[in-house]
């Protein structure tokens, strides 16, 4: 009964939606993301118009530190709604999201009525943070039960184990959050609408740093009232040597232990330094993290730099391969996946029908290592996440790229700035490659 009491079971508020405002929110809380207001823009816009619309359940997409949850705060404010979140990461009891049975001892409501006994109101925003993380267990699919809770056809007649009355779903704005959609059950994917947050390039994480994150590491460690500045060039060896990673998380660490150091040195000399130079980086930050650049360089025969997508943004991969005396025609070391393995098959194959001449493939055999093991390296990406892709090539200061000519649509939809600095060569034969990286050869050599 106390349960029963203290649910919102009267409708909600009737809320004027200001599409100029949400856009004001958006802009002062994060950086360029573009697309990604626009189509939060676009779905407040259909809202406004039709209040009574079944609600498209959003998933933001994209690797950790890029500005997920804040967007999600984001959004409940421009709605003028309440926010909840919690992690679903590691949720392997169904009992979780649909609560469990009045017999057991114990028992109590799922997440998501817990979740509107603190608010108190039946449409505030949600954040499902971590959908992607989800486990079965021996009690139950937490990803099936969530079927319910999510699909604006059944929702509105929702029953908690617990509470075992129809509760009404369909005015709350869910919002989940995932790195990688591959983990996600197509069922439940099918039911949200993807948005996809790309890594960011150095010159936005230079903007981001100066319009927000500096600043809000000042305010967090007592310096709110210092007018503490970094010297040009120094916010970009920050980056570039201390947090070279596709979202932001690495750099806010960095930058809030600059800041603990300036403190301290505040309360402990009543000195501080105004403008932070090169020098005083290795003084609050130690030795630079990322200094050798051979891991992302081809700089001798038998090795080749290929561009990767992965949960936690873009990555390069350095591939070495060496022609050895001895039996069984292919070595691959390195972590590689399946499909990995599967791809080096099939480039031997064509090599061996391109030449023409396998008797050179009798007593010998090529050994195809990819560096860094303990990344694992899987999947049919030859177009797959261009965006993240370039991001990783301009942090390994790459520039020119070969790419599948079929994913040229793709590229085109890629801002201009992300691109800008790169040459891209959009290729369908083996034989554009090879002109490419070995001009002037004579044919069929």
């Amino acid at each position: 009964m106390d349960t029963i009491e203290s649910l919102p079971w009267e409708n909600p508020p009737k809320r004027t939606i200001d599409l100029k405002k949400a856009g004001r929110i958006l802009n002062r809380d994060h950086y360029k993301l573009e697309d990604v207001k626009e189509r939060i823009l676009e779905f407040l816009a259909v809202k406004k118009l039709n209040p009574d619309s079944k609600g498209v359940i959003m998933c933001l997409v994209g690797p950790p530190g890029v500005g997920k949850t804040s967007i999600a705060k984001s959004v409940a404010e421009a709605l003028g709604r309440k926010f909840y979140r919690f992690s679903l990461g590691g949720i392997r009891d169904e009992a979780e999201i649909k609560g469990h049975r009045r017999t057991y001892i114990g028992s109590m409501p799922g997440k998501i009525l817990q979740a509107l006994k603190v608010l108190k109101e039946k449409d505030p925003v949600i954040l499902l943070d971590e959908i992607d993380k989800l486990s079965s267990g021996i009690h139950g699919d937490p990803a099936s039960a969530l079927l319910e809770v999510l699909d604006p056809e059944q929702n509105s007649t929702f029953r908690d184990h617990y509470l075992d009355l129809p509760f009404d779903l369909s005015k709350i704005f869910f919002i989940a959050t995932a790195n990688n959609l591959d983990t996600i059950p197509r069922v439940l994917a099918d039911r949200m609408d993807v948005i996809r947050l790309s890594g960011y390039i150095t010159a936005e994480k230079v903007q981001i740093f100066q319009k927000y994150l500096w600043k809000k590491e000042l305010i967090k460690n007592g310096l709110k009232d210092k007018n503490i500045k970094f010297e040009k060039g120094v916010i970009v060896s920050l980056i570039n040597s201390y947090s070279r990673e596709s979202g932001l998380r690495g750099l806010e660490k960095m930058s809030d232990k600059i800041a603990r150091k300036i403190a301290y040195n505040l309360v402990n000399t009543g000195k501080y330094k105004k403008v932070i130079g090169e020098q005083d980086l290795k003084k609050y930050l130690g030795v630079p993290l990322f200094v050798d650049d051979r891991m992302n360089r081809p700089t001798v025969p038998g090795t080749a730099l290929g561009l990767a997508w992965t949960s936690a943004g873009g990555a390069t991969l350095l591939i070495e391969a060496i022609f050895l005396d001895g039996k069984g025609s292919l070595l691959l070391t390195g972590k590689l996946g399946k499909m990995m393995n599967e791809s080096a098959t099939i480039a031997l194959s064509f090599i061996k029908s391109y030449l023409k001449n396998e008797s050179i493939f009798e007593n010998k055999r090529i050994h195809i290592h990819i560096p860094d093991g303990a990344t694992p390296k899987d999947g049919p990406s030859a177009g797959g996440g261009l965006r993240e892709k370039i991001v990783a090539a301009k942090r390994a200061k790459v520039n020119k790229i070969i790419f599948p000519k079929d994913n040229e649509p793709a590229l085109s939809e890629i801002p201009g700035y992300v691109k800008a600095g790169i040459r891209f060569y959009p290729v369908s034969r083996f034989e554009e490659v090879a002109d490419l990286l070995i001009p002037g050869k004579p044919a069929n050599d």
